[in-house]
Formats: C-alpha cells, structure tokens, sequence
C-alpha cells in the first residue's frame, strides 16, 4: 500500500503546483485586464474631448492648430488600439489558463474512479500514474509559456512572436487534454470489457457518471 501511496502523492504534488501557477496566472492577468481597461476608459474620454474641441473650433481658426490635434487624436487612437489589443491576449490567456484547471480535476477525479474500479490491478493503476505524470508535466510547460507571454508586455516582444506563443500554448493544452480524455475512455471501456454482466456495466456506468 505504502508503494502505491508515493506515486500518488507525486502526481497530486504535481497537479497542486499547476493549480498555484494557473491561479497565478489568472490573478495577474485580472489585474492586468483591469488597469487596462481603466486606461481604455481614459484614452476614450480623451478622443471625446478632441473630438468635441475640434468641432467648435472654426475653420478659418485650425489651419496649424488642427494638424496638432490630428496627431494628438492618431496617437490616441493608435495607443488605445495597442490597449484594447492586450486586453484580448490576456481574455485568450485566460481561456487557456481554465483549461488547464479543467484538465487538472479531470485527472483528479479520473485516477480517484480508476483506483476505486475493482478491474484494475495494482500495476495497471501505477501505470496509470506513469502516463498521468507526463500529461501533467507537458501542462506545466504550457503553463511557462503562459507566464512567459504575461511578461513578454514588459519587455519588446513583436505582437506577431507573443501571437505565435499564446496560439501555440492554446494547441498544447488541447492537445494535452484530448490525450487525457481519450486515455480516461480507454481505460474506462477496458473496464466495462471486464464486467462479468450487464448489471455490472451499468454499475460502472453509473460510477463514471455515463449515461445510457
């Protein structure tokens, strides 16, 4: 039992480690969201100002004047486009940030099901485990790259390199996830094989919450 327990206990070490990092993750990226969207509140009450000031300006008044403001509304425009572009790379980090929280509590509840499946054996649940632990891991590397995208707006990092990294994050872990619950399927259908009779299916059934 003891040898059994070890294993476990590394994998659920494992899971807890994603679970702070997303919720990390998700933390910065609120508050991110948050001040940036305080800035759009800003730069969009601003335009309103030119925009007005601008209107009840004579024509004969603005030949110089209006050029300046010009720039000043296309500097405006062009920083609150920037704003609202950042705004949506945090909304898609997030998506994926959830993601990978649903695919954590698929694992938990998964492994909790197979380890209370009396068709497996002991060396079948380690194996298990074995496959859990690189699934768990190659989320972990994903959620680097999450992290490395929320800094990459402090440094200069090209929008098209930030792209390219949130839509390759977004890839893995549905890649990652697709693997998790096609493996789950297997092994539940190898279980179902094993019953000894139709009550017995429908049991499991109802254990793994499958409908008719």
């Amino acid at each position: 039992m003891i040898t059994e327990l070890k294993p476990v206990q590394a994998q659920d070490a494992i899971a807890e480690v994603i679970k702070a990092g997303i919720k990390k993750a998700i933390k910065a990226v609120d508050l991110k969201i948050q001040r940036l969207q305080t800035k759009t509140i800003w730069l969009q009450n601003a335009q309103k100002v030119i925009e007005n000031t601008m209107a009840k300006v004579h024509l004969e008044e603005i030949t110089g004047w209006a050029e300046k403001q010009r720039t000043l509304y296309a500097d405006y425009y062009s920083e609150l486009w920037k704003v609202k572009s950042m705004i949506a790379y945090y909304d898609r980090i997030r998506e994926i940030s959830n993601k990978q929280t649903r695919l954590v509590e698929e694992y938990k509840r998964a492994i909790a099901l197979f380890k209370k499946d009396g068709h497996f054996s002991s060396d079948e649940i380690a194996y298990m485990l074995n496959v859990y632990k690189g699934i768990l891991r190659e989320s972990l590397q994903n959620l680097d790259q999450v992290f490395l995208v929320i800094h990459s707006f402090s440094t200069q990092m090209s929008d098209a390199s930030r792209l390219k990294i949130i839509e390759q994050a977004a890839d893995k872990i549905e890649e990652v996830f697709d693997d998790l619950k096609v493996f789950n399927k297997e092994n539940m259908m190898l279980s179902f094989q094993r019953a000894k009779s139709q009550n017995e299916v429908e049991a499991m059934k109802r254990m793994y919450g499958i409908g008719n």
